[in-house]
């Protein structure tokens, strides 16, 4: 496995200089201009002046995560989503060019991964967040940032059709997240993403090997999914290319993130599944507390809660300590065995 993080693409020297401290040689990051200053990656040399930058401090940038420019026209169809999806392309033939192989995105229209609280109190006081749909029963995103599920399985259809094969050309995987939470509607938008028959859907539209799975754990176990045995299935058939590690207590309608180890998910379990089934990509902590001396602030999507560095360090301290004893256990039988 490939440990990684989801690291700022603008130096960060304390999360950037810790991450490489703790063992982690891979790079995840988001380049939208809200983060850079600069335009987004489908222009070549600012995604080679982020990659370059991770170089130099000894990361491999392995990919790139999230919506990295405004998708609003291409998952809500408007009038200038050709447009978009030409840049999306080129953003692809730069990630090609830069051998960056992995694009972990998502397809939630108007209303991105989100949570109605962020101050719930977690072992020894540090910070999660949750979602409760009765929070936001009542409310409604403006009529214009509204759509149907069926208008949006149409939309992600069309935009699948023109980028795959691209994807595929230039060598990159397509790893589409679940939505979080998986509830439809949420605030009368309409969400597809929320079943594993919903991810057989998308593949046996397009059953072409840039068309990827980013495996979010807890996400798949909010929709009430045997994560177990949903890994082994599309390990199997090596439709995952990306690892999200998180836990939470609770179901879609109702729920809180946890600690990696205070959680309802045997995580020694899903990393024997993942060893023994030999994936070799990138796998990262998700959301986790904010700890000791640190603050999450109000929830603006993207990465402003459940992305505070303290919480993270233990996150990769502990799926190391799980992958090095399932890995020493599986040297052992091997020589009891030869």
């Amino acid at each position: 496995m490939k440990f990684s993080m989801l690291l700022p693409a603008k130096y960060d020297e304390r999360k950037w200089t810790l991450a490489k401290q703790i063992g982690v040689d891979y790079a995840i990051t988001k380049a939208a201009p809200e983060l850079t200053g600069k335009l987004p990656p489908y222009d070549f040399g600012v995604l080679k002046s982020v990659s370059d930058n991770f170089r130099e401090k000894r990361f491999k940038l392995y990919g790139l995560e999230g919506d990295q420019f405004d998708m609003s026209p291409i998952k809500l169809g408007l009038p200038n989503r050709d447009e978009l999806i030409e840049k999306y392309i080129q953003m692809l033939q730069n990630m090609g060019r830069l051998e960056i192989p992995l694009l972990c995105y998502n397809f939630m229209a108007s209303i991105g991964w989100y949570r109605t609280r962020v101050d719930i109190s977690e072992r020894g006081g540090a910070q999660v967040s949750g979602f409760y749909l009765d929070d936001v029963r009542d409310q409604l995103v403006s009529e214009d940032q509204r759509i149907s599920e069926a208008k949006l399985w149409k939309n992600l259809f069309y935009f699948h059709d023109a980028v795959l094969p691209e994807a595929k050309s230039a060598g990159v995987k397509m790893a589409l997240h679940p939505d979080d939470p998986p509830v439809s509607p949420l605030m009368g938008v309409g969400r597809i993403l929320t079943s594993s028959t919903a991810f057989e859907k998308v593949w046996n539209h397009n059953p072409i090997e840039s068309n990827a799975i980013t495996f979010c754990q807890a996400s798949f176990l909010t929709m009430g999914e045997d994560i177990q045995k949903l890994a082994k299935k599309w390990l199997q058939e090596n439709r995952i290319a990306f690892l999200h590690v998180r836990d939470v207590e609770g179901d879609r309608e109702n729920f809180r993130e946890t600690f990696h180890d205070n959680g309802p998910t045997d995580m020694v379990e899903m990393f024997r599944i993942y060893q023994q089934h030999g994936f070799d990509g990138p796998i990262r902590p998700d959301h986790a507390p904010a700890m000791y001396g640190e603050t999450q602030g109000s929830f603006g999507g993207s990465t402003t809660v459940g992305y505070e560095i303290t919480g993270k360090i233990f996150a990769i301290g502990y799926m190391k300590g799980i992958f090095e004893a399932l890995n020493s256990a599986s040297q052992d039988f091997k020589k009891e065995v030869d």
